[in-house]
């Protein structure tokens, strides 16, 4: 049985189209609904009329993904939120997809491509070289479509409300960068990156480096320090296995 209020561990694979929040927020309902449940059917045998209580349940989770991403999201509840942190500084794995040839305004499909750029010049072989600029300890600078905040405000508060502001650089380190397949203008890649590695920053400079345009299509987080997307499970799942196995 799950125990969540004196701490569990838990990998779930984020939807497409959910923000991490939502996800947090659909799990939280979840397990409350769960140890409602539980405590109902134990009081309904000790004292049917008693009143039942649902502490607050302290739930979290460590590393944001984009809502156009999907793969492993780390959340931690009761006692284990204390250990956010930890999970969130560990290596971590991507896959995914760049367009070559034009930018949007977030650097993925969130917003529509506002230009377009030349690829006539761009072969594989410029392709695989320039990979080799982007691993190491690199400076890279965060997309203003994202939770950083400035001045006490959320970076996409202020984008989205058609505002601008500077985002200073921040160092992150690239240990893997690998092409996967190359169908232009589409490249799939594997990164494998620090903590606070932005990949659709990466997108838009790998774009930049090819005297070209880039945005990213395609992200799925595959890994987060030892932790795997294939032992994750998805929302639904998740939702089932609380039914079969009430929490405490």
């Amino acid at each position: 049985m799950f125990d969540f209020q004196k701490g569990e561990v838990l990998l779930i694979n984020k939807p497409l189209t959910w923000t991490s929040f939502q996800l947090v927020n659909k799990m939280k309902y979840l397990i409350k609904q769960s140890e409602v449940r539980g405590r109902r059917s134990d009081d309904e045998v000790s004292n049917p009329k008693s009143e039942i209580k649902n502490p607050k349940l302290k739930i979290g989770h460590a590393g944001t993904l984009d809502p156009l991403a999907t793969g492993l999201l780390i959340v931690c509840t009761g006692k284990q939120t204390k250990n956010i942190e930890s999970y969130q500084a560990q290596e971590k794995e991507y896959t995914g997809t760049f367009f070559i040839g034009a930018t949007t305004p977030c650097y993925d499909l969130e917003k529509a491509i506002d230009f377009h750029y030349p690829t006539e010049h761009i072969t594989n072989e410029l392709i695989y070289e320039t990979t080799r600029k982007f691993t190491g300890t690199i400076e890279q600078t965060p997309p203003l479509f994202s939770a950083i905040k400035i001045d006490g405000k959320r970076a996409y508060d202020i984008a989205r409300a058609g505002g601008t502001a500077e985002i200073k650089p921040k160092t992150i380190t690239i240990t893997e960068f690998s092409i996967t397949r190359i169908e232009l203008p589409y490249v799939d890649f594997k990164v494998i990156c620090s903590k606070g590695t932005y990949i659709r920053s990466l997108a838009r400079d790998f774009g930049l480096a090819l005297n070209s345009g880039a945005h990213l299509t395609a992200l799925c987080r595959t890994r987060i320090g030892e932790y795997k997307l294939e032992n994750a499970l998805s929302i639904v799942d998740f939702e089932k296995k609380l039914e079969k196995e009430p929490s405490l």
